[in-house]
């Protein structure tokens, strides 16, 4: 079994994953980027220097390499990589080719924070007041129904890019129009040029304890399991130190509703936030976040249940080893 990992970047850790778990298969992990200026190319058996995404020929020079090297999974690891291998699914699959990844409608869902407030909201789960209309916005803070401090943050971002925080209304139209400028900046404009007359949201503000969740379904989307992280420390919009803890009934049940409404396939990383003592959910991040390691150091091993899934068999690999312990991610030089 041949795996690709698709926009790979610096997520060095998943390439080592992968690799262990086919190791017995005698498979080889290849790796895509846009540049070989990467540290995931360090640690692969083979490697692309793919088109960028929204080239009109990175769909057709992915799958003319999956066929070249026999690569029976593809598995992207960038959001806007999975909106395209989406919405190209069933190329690949007319190919004998797996790509891992939800159907484009639950993508952008996830990927627009606008649809994922609306899915929040409409299926019960408690979420901060959001807006995309700056006029209705100043028209309840006008009326006092919303306070500062407020969030500001693209609404196809991810990580930290253009995130910021509004103390009052001069601050609000300064960073509304500042973010704009980053959207078209960088890589960005391409999701928000499907929404371009409202490309930023407008969030209450949140200053309690941080979770994050894994929500992990099989390749039938249906639900494996729910892994709680408290996050200690962030750097860049990624968990930097965590602490895994078992037996948290309420958002692993907040997970496993989740996963019964979304209907995802394979990892689906959530941000939760603590206000007043009520669990507040944030985001969705539709493949294997930045606080996956965390949940696969207390002895999670995805990579290995996927391969179990693909095969058509159970899989025990989805047990909690070592939990209740405050965790560090290390930077290394290579």
């Amino acid at each position: 079994m041949n795996i690709l990992l698709t926009s790979a970047g610096r997520r060095s850790y998943l390439v080592k994953y992968f690799k262990e778990a086919i190791e017995p298969l005698a498979g080889k992990l290849h790796v895509s980027n846009s540049t070989e200026l990467c540290s995931s190319f360090k640690f692969a058996d083979h490697t692309l220097v793919s088109p960028q995404i929204y080239d009109k020929e990175y769909i057709q020079v992915i799958l003319s390499y999956c066929r070249k090297h026999k690569i029976t999974l593809v598995i992207p690891l960038f959001d806007i990589d999975l909106l395209v291998l989406s919405r190209n699914k069933r190329v690949f699959l007319k190919n004998g080719i797996t790509v891992l990844v939800s159907n484009a409608q639950i993508i952008e869902l996830c990927n627009d924070k606008w649809l994922t407030y609306n899915f929040l909201t409409k299926n019960g789960f408690d979420t901060p007041k959001s807006y995309i209309e700056i006029s209705l916005l100043k028209s309840d803070l006008d009326r006092n129904l919303i306070h500062y401090p407020l969030i500001l943050k693209p609404r196809w971002g991810m990580g930290s890019i253009g995130v910021y925080r509004a103390d009052n209304m001069e601050e609000l139209l300064f960073f509304n129009k500042y973010i704009q400028k980053q959207i078209n900046e960088c890589y960005l404009k391409y999701e928000s040029s499907l929404t371009p007359d409202n490309r930023v949201i407008f969030q209450k503000m949140i200053a309690g304890e941080e979770y994050g969740l894994d929500i992990i379904n099989d390749l039938n989307t249906n639900y494996s399991g729910t892994f709680v992280k408290r996050k200690i420390a962030m750097r860049s919009g990624e968990t930097d130190i965590s602490e895994l803890i078992t037996n948290h009934r309420e958002l692993e049940e907040i997970g496993k509703a989740i996963s019964a409404k979304l209907k995802h396939i394979g990892n689906l990383d959530v941000d939760i936030l603590v206000e007043d003592n009520k669990f507040k959910v944030l985001e969705f991040n539709a493949r294997f976040g930045g606080g996956y390691p965390f949940t696969h150091a207390a002895g999670v091993n995805l990579p290995k249940a996927i391969i179990d899934w693909l095969q058509k068999n159970q899989t025990d690999h989805l047990k909690i080893k070592t939990a209740n312990r405050i965790q560090f991610k290390s930077i290394e030089i290579i």
